[in-house]
This record gives structure tokens, sequence and C-alpha cells, in this order.
């Protein structure tokens, strides 16, 4: 515990009850040059995480839910216990049906039904639990992000990625933990890097965004004329001059700038390294979609992302924007489904082959669903129909560690509106997802103006149905 009442990460790495295995604690010990030996643990399943953040809500209607019932009732008016009691200006606006164009078939041995605008997530089907049964609180873009990647709707708290890096540290000594990219169709994200952010938790445990052309991280490249001898006397003088502020100051935020400082040096070696990817073979190449231009960005990253989980980032975030389809969505998303489907495919396939899928977790999903309604600002013009936010179900996917593959989790009912078989709360999901990796997620806490926060805030259960 530190002076704030904070607990350090290595007292939680001991203390919790649940544990996280032995090498990030081993890692952290030897960091720290400490003699005595690592508790007793129970191993996780998974040891580092992939999140494919689908950003502005992809369609469970038209994706990963099909709902028969909902064809035969196309352009009727939605049935009145649907509208009954709602205070949902949305529904109100447009209460029409709008059936999926979308076929459904089923996939593998498992026969879990998805669309055919992802026919390469399709055929990894038997890897993947489904959850169709999501539901989140809020239909706003920003905080509705804030809530899927922070677990709180309020701006400045700790991401996913900051709060499982707090707690586990990194067992890569040249690479950031926490590492960021981004493609999009020309949108962005609306929430921004606060989705990435490291909140009220020390700046050490922000996600590092790495940039898909040009310098991949900035201002990391020693400039003209300084060779790395030169850096490494100026950051072992700049290092000494912090260590003396600290013990002055106190300032946990001083040893946080000490290892960006140490981490960044590391990296002029490592970052050249991990993106340079002549070495992959041209199949390689090809399964992730590197030779096309639509697949290229995501599949890149998504090549990337399997070589940071090989040199031991823990939590790699591939935020793909934007899929807010309000109209023309058999266009839009069409593309969009395109951009992604043979990277995701890929990245999972790659993982088994290498032996790395049973320990490392793929979480994909958007922030909430899209309504059964047309979108009725945007007319209803056939062919160019949308859809509206809609918070009451959606669907997600996860696999690899520790999760339960060729399944599919919860139900919505015959219209895809509400989740209301196995409902999964998006607490419900962050506390399922830190379980896998050894953390009871009521025990990850920090202390923070008086109160101990943690990602699922007060809530969430985790979800046995899930697990493998």
């Amino acid at each position: 515990m530190n002076q704030a009442g904070h607990i350090d990460r290595r007292s939680f790495l001991s203390q919790t009850a649940n544990g996280f295995g032995s090498i990030a604690l081993a890692n952290l010990l030897a960091d720290e040059a400490l003699a005595d030996a690592p508790a007793r643990q129970r191993a996780p399943r998974a040891k580092n995480v992939i999140f494919l953040f689908m950003v502005g809500a992809p369609s469970h209607l038209d994706l990963y839910d099909p709902k028969p019932e909902l064809s035969k009732r196309h352009r009727q008016r939605a049935p009145d216990h649907l509208l009954k009691g709602l205070n949902d200006p949305v529904v109100k606006a447009s209460p029409t049906l709008f059936a999926s164009p979308r076929i459904f078939e089923p996939q593998g041995q498992s026969g879990i039904e998805i669309s055919d605008y992802l026919p390469h997530i399709g055929s990894i089907a038997d890897e993947i639990c489904l959850v169709r049964s999501m539901h989140t609180h809020t239909n706003v873009h920003d905080p509705a992000q804030l809530l899927f990647g922070c677990g709180n709707t309020l701006f400045g708290h700790p991401s996913m990625g900051s709060w499982i890096t707090y707690g586990l540290g990194s067992e890569s000594r040249d690479l950031p933990g926490y590492i960021v990219m981004t493609s999009d169709s020309g949108h962005g994200i609306c929430a921004g890097s606060n989705v990435w952010s490291n909140g009220f938790l020390p700046s050490q445990y922000r996600g590092v965004t790495f940039r898909s052309q040009g310098e991949p991280v900035l201002n990391v490249v020693n400039p003209p004329g300084v060779d790395r001898s030169e850096q490494r006397a100026r950051i072992e003088a700049i290092g000494a001059l912090n260590r003396e502020r600290f013990r002055t100051t106190g300032d946990p935020e001083i040893k946080s700038r000490i290892a960006s400082y140490e981490m960044a040096f590391r990296m002029q070696a490592a970052v050249p390294e991990l993106v340079k990817l002549d070495g992959e073979s041209e199949a390689t190449r090809e399964a992730y979609g590197l030779n096309h231009e639509l697949t290229r960005p995501f599949g890149t990253n998504c090549l990337l992302a399997r070589r940071m989980v090989e040199r031991g980032v823990r939590f790699a975030m591939l935020a793909h924007s934007n899929w807010d389809h309000h109209n023309n969505l058999n266009v839009n998303l069409k593309k969009d489904c395109d951009m992604v489907d043979t990277g995701c495919a890929a990245l999972i396939r790659d993982l088994k082959q290498r032996g790395l899928l049973d320990e490392t977790l793929i979480i994909w999903g958007g922030e909430f669903g899209r309504t059964p309604m047309n979108e009725v600002r945007r007319g209803f013009t056939p062919g160019r129909e949308g859809r509206d936010h809609h918070p009451y179900a959606f669907s997600t996917w996860l696999c690899g560690g520790g999760i339960k593959s060729g399944t599919v989790v919860g139900n919505t009912d015959d219209f895809g509106y509400h989740a209301i078989e196995d409902r999964v709360h998006v607490h419900d999901l962050h506390a399922t997802i830190l379980h896998c990796l050894g953390i009871d997620h009521e025990q990850l806490t920090y202390r923070h103006q008086g109160r101990n926060h943690r990602l699922t805030d007060v809530h969430g259960d985790v979800i046995h149905k899930m697990l493998a």
C-alpha cells in the first residue's frame, strides 16, 4: 500500500485470492530487484487480450441474430407490446418493422447462424462463443463507447486495457503493455482517445497508439545527429533528475514519467522489428488480406496484433469505425464487413496454428445494437434503409483463452428488440473477461477521490455459460 492508500501492483498480485499466474509477478519482482519468491497462484486461462472494437455499433439483426418473425412482418407496425411503456423517441419516430435482407446459414459443426456478409467469420464459427443477449443502458455513441471500453459512461475513467495492464503488467520489456491501432471508413471514433485512456490510473497504463502509416509511434526515433549512446546518456541524466524530484515530492506520476522514458528508449529498437513484415510468408500476407486495398488496413493491424502477443504485449486494441449505418445499410454494412471479415478470421486461425489461441482472449463487438425498425429520418426508399441506435439487445463474440467455443449464449425476442434469455450487460462481459485472465473483478480496485473504483463499478457477474 503506498502513501496515498493505493495498493500497488506487486501487492495486488500477491494478495488477490484468485491470482494471475506467476509470470507477470515474477517479471515485476525482477524489475524491482526483490528477493522474495512470488506467491503460489492459480494459472489464468488467458494471458493476453486482443479487443476488436467495432466502433459505431454494427447491426446484430443483419450479422448475428436472424429473426424469421421480423421477416414475416416486414413493413408492418411494431407490435404494441414492444412500444408500451417505453419512453423512447427513436421507437416512437419509426415504429415500422424492417426485416433484414441478409441470408443466414448454419456454420460449421456448431451450426451457429451467421450472415452472408461475414463468410470468413462464419468459417471459424466453431471457435467462437456468440453472445446474442448483450444489452447496455445508453444509446448515445460517446457514453456507450466509454461504457464498453472503460466500464463507465463518464469521461476520465480508465479503459479496460489500462485496468488489465495495471493488474497484470506486461511480459514485454521492449514494447508497451497496451497498444492501440485504428482503421475506419472515414468517420472516426466519437469518444476519441478517451476509449483507451488511463483515466485516474498512472499514465504508464494508457494505451499507446500505433499509426498505420509513416512513423508507427511519434517522437520515438532519434533526431538527426543523435546516436543511441548519446540518447542513453540523456535518458540516464533525465532519470537521475526525476528520481531526485520523486524523493522530494513522492508524486507517483514521476515514476510513470521515468518508466515512459525508459520504455521509449527500448521501443526505438523494438518497434521497427515489430512492424517489419518482410519475414511473414506470402501465404500469411494473403490470408490477412494485405494484398488487397480494402482489407489491408485492418488486416495489417490484425497481423501486428498477433506479432504483439508473441512479444508479450498484454492488451492490443484494434478499433475499426464507423458502423453507424443510419441509411444505405446494404451498401455501408457490406463495406465495413468486407474490411474486417478477412483479418478477423485470419487472426484466429493464425493464433490457433501457432498454439497461441488458448492463451489469447479475443473480443469482437460494438457499443450497442440497431433497431428492428427502419430509420425514419432517412426515409424508406427500398434498398436504402438504415437502422437507428438500440441499447436493449445486441451481439458480440469471444474466443480463445477460457471461452467455450462453438456455442451461443442468450437470446432475444422474435424481433431482436429485447434480450430475454441469459441477459449479459456490459459489466457482466467485463467481469467475465477479467475472470478469464485470473482476475476477480471485485478485487481489482484503485482508490480515487475517496472511494475504490473498479472496471465493473459496483456491478457485474461472471457469465459461466461463456466459459470452457
